[in-house]
């Protein structure tokens, strides 16, 4: 008896949608590396401008506010001026967490008289614990801190309902109108020196260390882009037989 051939099994069918998945997923990979890349030139700009923060002598409040008129990005520009009630004032109080665990920290006004402004919002520094008592004497010499960009509100942060209550998220002119403070300038001023005796709260003007590891991710999503051309050549290679 004749005995019959092995049976071959049959390529795989390449049907439309696997043509559109691929072409989908592919896009969405590389969408995902190229933003990467994107945010590694950014990154790499904001620690050049943290590192220039951390050693670049202060600058005067008004030459600096002035720049904001001609659209000039003031974000972390050390700056000085006076604030002699800068410890007296009222005081908001908006949620933080540092690595040893959640806290608060306080923001106040100063007045000022610069390009039309009349009040600037100054970030105090992180604290735990209860508030400090507002006995402390008026601040003499000048204060120095790092000017910021507000963090808007995302749809995730809670929504500040009630006058006292801890803030969330920061707006510089619901904060302001809280304060009772006119005009504010649209940046805050993050704290450096004078820091106060007791140590609470504690001015942290700049972060000691922001991570970059976009390099890294955008080697991974091109990583993943690359492997599945491989993989789809080799299915549509089989697909016709070759």
């Amino acid at each position: 008896m004749a005995t019959e051939a092995p049976s071959v099994p049959a390529a795989p069918k390449v049907r439309w949608w696997l043509h559109a998945a691929f072409v989908i997923t592919l896009g969405i990979l590389c969408s995902l590396g190229t933003w990467q890349v994107q945010r590694l030139a950014w990154k790499t700009q904001l620690l050049e401008r943290i590192h220039q923060a951390q050693v670049a002598p202060p600058e005067p409040l008004s030459a600096v506010l002035n720049r904001l008129g001609d659209h000039v990005d003031v974000d972390y520009v050390r700056v000085q001026f006076d604030c002699p009630g800068l410890e007296q004032g009222a005081t908001l109080q908006s949620y933080a967490v540092r690595d040893d665990g959640p806290g608060r920290r306080l923001v106040t006004a100063c007045p000022i008289d610069v390009g039309g402004y009349r009040t600037l919002l100054v970030d105090r520094g992180f604290l735990q614990g209860d508030l400090p008592r507002t006995s402390s004497p008026a601040l003499t010499t000048p204060v120095v801190g790092v000017l910021r960009h507000p963090d808007k509100r995302s749809l995730f942060t809670p929504p500040h309902l009630h006058r006292g209550d801890v803030w969330y998220y920061r707006d510089v002119k619901e904060m302001a109108a809280e304060l009772g403070a006119p005009d504010p300038a649209p940046v805050m001023l993050m704290l450096e020196r004078p820091a106060p005796a007791s140590g609470n709260p504690a001015p942290s003007p700049v972060p000691i260390s922001v991570s970059n590891n976009h390099m890294g991710y955008a080697v991974t999503w091109f990583g993943l882009a690359a492997a599945l051309v491989g993989v789809y050549i080799a299915f549509l290679r089989r697909a016709r037989g070759r």
